[in-house]
């Protein structure tokens, strides 16, 4: 069963999807056989920081929360979701109402990350950067630069502290910044990508340091806070659309198209593939989003409202496929155990299974 190209705006390889490599999926998907609209190559990209002056804000609508959302997690105890139109979302119920943040774009947001229930960036088209000093209720634009091959995004973004941060995104693109975001600077030449592959999603591993995957299986890690990278042969030449650390000191788990899901526990040295099947046998819908939850465990989400949850560190995975079969594209857990789901239909709330509350 072949797949199309992820939903979520990762961004895949040649062999994945013909012609991907120069007119890349940068738009929103609203179905799974739907095509992502396409941008063209263009120029080397200008960068420039950027101010809220001539900002556009995101059109407050009751619809937000049961609309197109690509990245949910937590700001202390609060919940926050990003997603398409410059939506972001927040709710201090486990997801039971949500509030619209008012948000100086209208343009797709891909992903979100704190560091404390105050601070937060995210990021999206247009090779932005967002940032909120409370809790995501407001925000402020850091970093625009839509020359940047036309617009092409920004798909991740992860902080180790309340200073050092990186953003990583289409076309190779890797930023950094030591100073919060008051200063963005572009860090793409300490990998060794010289065609420019995507880069989809980056984690911080316990123990060992950074890591980021991307497009043909593309893997780097650093082990000195991001100065330094080194690159991979992964065991994989599809694209990879996650990236996740476990609570064990060194495991990685990578994921990407068809199901495709590998566990590392020496940094990346050396994986296992880890098979994953459904009661109509192997699963080959793509993996899009994860999160290592409080308790330890891990949850996957995907498309085909494939939902997948590890209680051994990553080992084996139990799997829910969602009635509604609706793409998802992150996940975490409210405090009462639920998991948020976010994908094609907005926010949906689900049991610690995955399952629709009241399901076992």
């Amino acid at each position: 069963m072949s797949e199309p190209v992820m939903w979520r705006t990762r961004i895949g390889h040649a062999s994945d999807v013909p012609a991907l490599r120069f007119h890349s999926p940068l738009a929103k998907v609203l179905t799974l056989c739907s095509v992502l609209s396409v941008l063209t190559f263009a120029a080397a990209p200008v960068h420039a920081q950027s101010t809220d002056s001539t900002a556009t804000f995101a059109i407050e609508s009751p619809r937000a929360v049961n609309s197109l959302l690509l990245g949910v997690t937590h700001a202390g105890k609060r919940l926050v979701a990003v997603g398409d139109r410059g939506h972001i979302l927040y709710s201090d119920d486990d997801g039971k109402t949500w509030s619209q943040a008012k948000v100086p774009t209208r343009q797709m947001l891909t992903a979100v990350n704190f560091v404390d229930d105050k601070k937060g960036w995210a990021v999206g088209h247009d090779a932005q950067i967002l940032a909120t000093q409370d809790g995501g209720a407001t925000w402020t634009q850091q970093f625009v630069d839509i020359e940047r091959e036309e617009g092409a995004p920004f798909l991740d973004v992860m902080f180790t502290d309340e200073n050092n941060g990186f953003v990583v995104g289409s076309y190779g693109a890797l930023y950094a910044t030591t100073d919060g975001g008051q200063h963005w600077e572009d860090v793409s030449d300490r990998l060794d990508n010289p065609d420019g592959y995507h880069l989809n999603a980056i984690a911080n591993i316990k123990g060992s340091g950074l890591f980021i995957v991307g497009e043909a299986g593309s893997m780097f890690r650093s082990s000195d806070g991001g100065q330094t990278w080194e690159t991979l042969k992964g065991p994989y030449e599809g694209s990879l659309f996650g990236v996740l650390g476990t609570s064990q000191a060194n495991t990685v788990l990578a994921f990407g198209l068809r199901g495709n899901l590998y566990r590392s526990t020496d940094f990346g040295s050396t994986w296992q593939q880890i098979a994953l099947t459904a009661a109509s046998g192997a699963l080959e819908f793509g993996l899009s989003g994860g999160s290592l939850l409080k308790d330890g465990s891990i949850v996957l989400v995907g498309h085909g409202g494939s939902v997948l949850k590890s209680t051994d560190d990553g080992r084996s995975f139990g799997l829910v496929n969602r009635a509604d079969r609706l793409s998802l594209s992150a996940v975490t857990a409210g405090d009462n155990g639920n998991l948020i789901l976010v994908g094609q239909a907005g926010v949906q709330v689900a049991s610690p299974t995955g399952a629709e509350l009241g399901q076992q």
